[in-house]
């Protein structure tokens, strides 16, 4: 079978890339409106506290926590928390990050946050496409109960849908301070392609915009002040390295860099 010779194939792509593309469209009309801009207020207070962007995300929406934390092009004062924290600096064991359940459970927030290198002034950054599971709405409420802002980047179509798994009973679009939505559908999948099961998800690639969209608009704001923004450039080029670890050492125990 020759794949490009098939015209439905030719149909999906351009079917996707509308999908992609309108989303994409419709947050940066809702970005230049303002609706991002309490988000970046809070991450630039922090920077300017010289506190730290704390960020987090189960499943695929970790690759928002990897967007946001430690990438070239990204801001340097940023720590990303992760589940599998708990067995590298925690008593769990490998066997526990099996499955979904550790993702769905609200008692593994309280060891996250234990072991975390959390500080006074921190901001949170929590990206669920559902904002249901019980370790993001579980840590999301820890970081509210001891004072930290936190900012949700959530589907609100899907979150209104389904049910929280939380013992609180709580979305986490009903515990952040700021809200944003990443306009992906229900159940994520924009393309059905036969009986019913969808494909083309797009909550990663519209996430990843809106952390792009919220580190230049901190930079932005910084660089307004007169301030040269803490921004990390790639390691894979002449002075990267050098460059990047002079500005870590002014976060020295406070930010993780992780393999």
């Amino acid at each position: 079978m020759t794949v490009t010779s098939s015209s439905t194939w030719t149909e999906h792509i351009e079917d996707y890339a509308d999908q992609v593309s309108s989303r994409l469209a419709d947050i940066t009309a809702a970005a230049r409106a303002g609706e991002l801009d309490p988000a970046v207020e809070l991450l630039v207070g922090a920077i300017e506290r010289g506190a730290v962007i704390q960020a987090f995300g189960t499943g695929h929406s970790e690759a928002f926590a990897m967007e946001i934390a430690g990438r070239a092009g990204g801001l340097i004062p940023t720590n990303k928390i992760a589940l599998r924290d708990v067995v590298l600096r925690g008593g769990r064991s490998v066997e526990d990050l099996g499955g979904a359940a550790l993702e769905r459970s609200g008692d593994v927030a309280a060891e996250l946050f234990a072991i975390s290198p959390i500080g006074a002034g921190d901001v949170f950054i929590i990206a669920s496409n559902s904002g249901v599971n019980g370790s993001i709405v579980g840590l999301a409420l820890l970081a509210k109960q001891h004072g930290h802002p936190v900012i949700a980047v959530t589907s609100l179509e899907h979150t209104s849908r389904v049910e929280p798994k939380h013992a609180s009973g709580l979305r986490l679009s009903e515990v952040a301070d700021v809200v944003l939505d990443n306009r992906a559908p229900f159940c994520d999948a924009t393309i059905e392609v036969r009986d019913g099961v969808p494909v083309g998800a797009v909550s990663s690639i519209t996430a990843a915009y809106l952390a792009q969209l919220l580190t230049i608009g901190v930079a932005e704001t910084l660089a307004r002040t007169g301030e040269t923004p803490p921004l990390y450039i790639s390691a894979n080029i002449p002075g990267g390295d050098e460059h990047n670890s002079v500005l870590e050492d002014r976060y020295r125990g406070r930010i993780r860099r992780d393999a």
